[in-house]
């Protein structure tokens, strides 16, 4: 018995992997997160099998769950949203299941920074403009950051930043980066990425806030900050394919002899 952990993606039933489709599919315990998984991916879950939205359950009661699964060797598909790996609380559940003894594998899927900037047909790693993406969310009603990882730290880098579980913090977020990337800043709010409803609301750190309130957007949200959203005509092409650019798959040519 496995308790396959998987990534649905985060909202675009088509953005799950074949594998964590198939693990679905083949599992006769479905355990999902219902307030961010469709319901069209636990839908390929085998006829009779047991799927239960995991929303309005503590810890313990998914262990329970998965407890019961083990002792009749069920396999168990754990669906989140996105990847499992970014804000996924899976950490508490794998740590449970190796107390218990229990079997787990874990298949990736699609995060949503990945999605939105398909979506806005956007390169978050412009050459010369930023080179680095943070993850990373602000403190509010849930677990405090750990030290050094503030907004204000955080944004002395000038990184692109990828900052979920904030929208109802973007005044802290414009006091906190307009000193390092500008007021005048690109901004993206990317709300319910691969959902019918999905939307965009473009700003800046000075006027994203008042844009978002107007939409009356409150949750399910990621923000993006940063210059690469917007780097102009003049960036530089990256060397990965300039012709002068010599490297281990496109040595050097050799010089005709005259």
């Amino acid at each position: 018995m496995t308790v396959h952990f998987i990534g649905a993606g985060p909202g675009d039933p088509d953005l799950i992997t074949v594998r964590g489709l198939r693990l679905i599919q083949s599992s006769p315990v479905c355990l999902y997160a219902g307030s961010l998984v469709p319901e069209q991916i636990v839908a390929a879950a085998p006829e009779g099998a047991r799927v239960i939205d995991t929303a309005p359950m503590t810890l313990d009661d998914i262990i329970a769950e998965i407890q019961d699964a083990h002792d009749k060797g069920l396999n168990v598909a754990r669906v989140h949203s996105g990847d499992p790996s970014i804000y996924g609380a899976t950490a508490e559940q794998m740590r449970r299941l190796e107390a218990l003894g229990i079997d787990y594998d874990v298949t990736p899927g699609v995060p949503a920074f990945a999605a939105a900037a398909a979506a806005l047909k956007t390169e978050l790693t412009i050459p010369e403009v930023a080179q680095t993406v943070i993850v990373t969310r602000t403190a509010m009603q849930s677990s405090a950051m750990p030290n050094n990882e503030d907004l204000d730290t955080l944004g002395k880098s000038g990184a692109t930043l990828a900052i979920h579980l904030s929208i109802r913090n973007l005044r802290e977020i414009e006091r906190q980066l307009a000193p390092h990337y500008g007021s005048d800043c690109p901004v993206i709010v990317a709300y319910r990425v691969g959902w019918p409803d999905e939307t965009f609301i473009h700003g800046t750190l000075s006027t994203i806030a008042k844009k978002v309130r107007a939409s009356k957007i409150t949750r399910t949200a990621l923000i993006f900050v940063g210059h690469a959203l917007k780097p102009g005509e003049d960036f530089r092409d990256s060397a990965l394919y300039d012709a002068d650019h010599v490297h281990v798959l496109r040595p050097k040519k050799k010089s005709k002899a005259s």
